[in-house]
């Protein structure tokens, strides 16, 4: 078994390259985009470089310093007065006056590599900067074993007068690479003066389990749009009694703002993401947590592309175009099922303020790779999730860029099921091909992508306060279907306009908090068995995807 240190460097999060300006037409809404204190007049109508740049700018007037190197990686650092300024991630940085018996690790959580049977990337926070932060890896839980250096991204975010102090966050990554398929293992995290394999902290030992060399039968689990709330945590507890080999989280992640609510009043504050790393340990330190970014997540504190916060919080697999530039696109193959997690923001017509941001990059590498996958004699099915949605009723409605950019290769590579988030709601579509219901596919029902087209699925109740459908548009799930010939709804056209539609796919609707568990099954009759919860553990939806059937 081959461990090292992580090899990601935020402060290398974003390509070197000056970006361009986007010069779209029309505004951002105060929903939109996290408000980092840029006035409202100007941030709705910027690109994520441009309020990037402008905070740059602003903070460097005021005196603020930033170092060669956090300019070059992009990440703002430094705090106005402090005299002294935080460059690239440091591996051991000082601890102060206060002992590392005294600083105790939080906020676990885990991700797959590239390759799910050999690779497991474990991640974690400290409240204040640490010496010589380290894991410890082995077959028993009492027998760690093996020790490695974790590497640390220190995240600074400037304050703002009248709103907050600035804050200093830590964030700790280890990469393993050449782990047994199929393997148990167990894993401590800690630094001098915090040893998890002692006999006081073994409460804190976790543990995760590899990818099988051969396929079996699996659960995974996905939503979007969790945030900090009890209802989140609701959702977590029915997560965990699903056991799910991994879980997606189609972007929306925390939603880091003053209230939580995504007001025009919130302000945007990193300490949220303490909270909401906090409340997601109780599974991501054990079940893979694999993310991709939504809108809510472009903070452009530290990085044009709003991406450099979470290059300093999570460890995803680097097999995308351009994990530094698009961390948020990657995929992974886990027993008969591939996976790929896309990046919306870059062709999402309703919020364009990272619209165009990969120059075509992600749509190529997208084609690329959904031809390997389903060339791949061992992949049964292929998924693909992302935030924005490709076919909605509720608030935000459907994302026309989403379906320009990406819908037809779907039709290309006979993608098996699409994940969406955005809305906060359970929606899930009949089969659509070419647009239209190729299939009807009722609770209960089979449907087979290869005849009758793909299922859209809408997961974005996991945590936030809930939208709603179109006004006389009722709920319709297991047990209280109330079916509809149409549901009056609409799109995003390129121009920011809603463009009204009459649509006939809408099939399940559920204003409640929920999320998706698929039973991936192999063999000669190979299935996906996909039921949506709400968090009280009632199943509201269920069909399959047969291939060929």
């Amino acid at each position: 078994m081959a461990v090292h240190a992580s090899r990601v460097n935020p402060s290398a999060a974003v390509h070197p390259y000056v970006w361009r300006s986007l010069g779209f037409a029309g505004k951002f809404t105060g929903m939109d985009t996290p408000n980092v204190g840029i006035p409202e007049r100007l941030a709705r109508r910027m690109s994520m470089a441009e309020q990037y740049e402008y905070l740059r700018t602003k903070l460097s007037r005021r005196g603020v310093l930033l170092t060669a190197g956090g300019v070059a990686g992009g990440l703002l650092t430094g705090c106005a007065g402090s005299g002294t300024a935080t460059g690239t991630p440091s591996s051991a940085p000082a601890t102060g006056t206060v002992h590392g018996s005294a600083v105790a690790p939080f906020g676990r959580h885990l991700a797959f590599g590239a390759d799910p049977k050999t690779q497991m990337r474990i991640s974690w926070q400290v409240p204040l900067a640490v010496q010589k932060p380290y894991v410890r890896v082995g077959l028993k839980p009492t027998d760690l074993s093996r020790r490695m250096a974790a590497e640390v991204r220190d995240l600074h975010t400037p304050g703002l007068t009248g709103q907050r102090f600035a804050v200093d966050q830590y964030y700790l990554h280890a990469a393993l690479d050449g782990l047994r398929p199929g393997t148990r293992y167990y894993y401590g995290v800690g630094h001098d003066g915090f040893d998890p394999a002692s006999r006081e902290r073994l409460s804190t030992v976790g543990s995760f389990r590899t990818a099988p060399a051969a396929p079996e039968t699996f659960v995974f689990t996905a939503f979007g749009d969790q945030g900090v709330s009890y209802d989140a945590l609701a959702n977590d507890k029915v997560i965990l009694g699903r056991h799910p080999s991994f879980h997606l989280h189609a972007g929306d992640i925390c939603y880091a703002d003053t209230t939580g609510h995504g007001e025009e009043s919130d302000i945007y504050d990193p300490r949220v993401w303490d909270q909401f790393l906090a409340q997601t340990e109780s599974v991501a330190k054990s079940v893979p947590w694999m993310v991709t970014t939504g809108n809510h997540d472009m903070e452009a504190w530290y990085s044009p592309n709003g991406y450099g916060g979470q290059s300093a919080r999570w460890t995803l697999p680097d097999n995308g175009f351009d994990p530094q530039k698009a961390p948020g696109v990657y995929s992974f193959t886990y027993g008969n099922v591939g996976i790929v997690a896309l990046d919306a923001n870059d062709v999402s017509y309703e919020i364009p303020a990272n619209k165009g941001f990969t120059g075509g990059r992600q749509t190529a590498w997208l084609d690329r790779r959904l031809g390997e996958l389903r060339a791949s004699a061992s992949v049964d099915f292929v998924v693909v999730f992302f935030h924005h949605c490709a076919y909605s009723t509720s608030t935000h409605a459907s994302d026309g860029g989403v379906r320009d950019a990406w819908l037809p290769l779907f039709a290309k590579h006979q993608v098996d099921l699409v994940i969406n988030g955005h809305n906060h709601v359970y929606e899930r579509t009949d089969a659509i091909k070419g647009g239209r219901v190729g299939r009807a596919v009722p609770v209960g029902a089979s449907t087979d992508p290869t005849r009758d087209g793909i299922v859209y699925v809408t997961a974005g109740g996991a945590g936030k306060s809930l939208y709603s459908f179109p006004d006389g548009v009722k709920d319709s799930y297991e047990g209280n279907v109330a079916d509809r010939e149409s549901v009056d709804t609409f799109h995003w056209t390129e121009a920011r306009h809603r463009k009204h539609d009459t649509v006939e796919w809408s099939r399940v609707r559920y204003t409640g908090f929920s999320f998706l568990s698929v039973e991936a099954e192999t063999g000669a009759a190979a299935k996906l068995k996909v039921s949506a919860l709400a968090q009280s553990g009632e199943r509201i939806d269920y069909f399959e995807v047969r291939r060929g059937a």
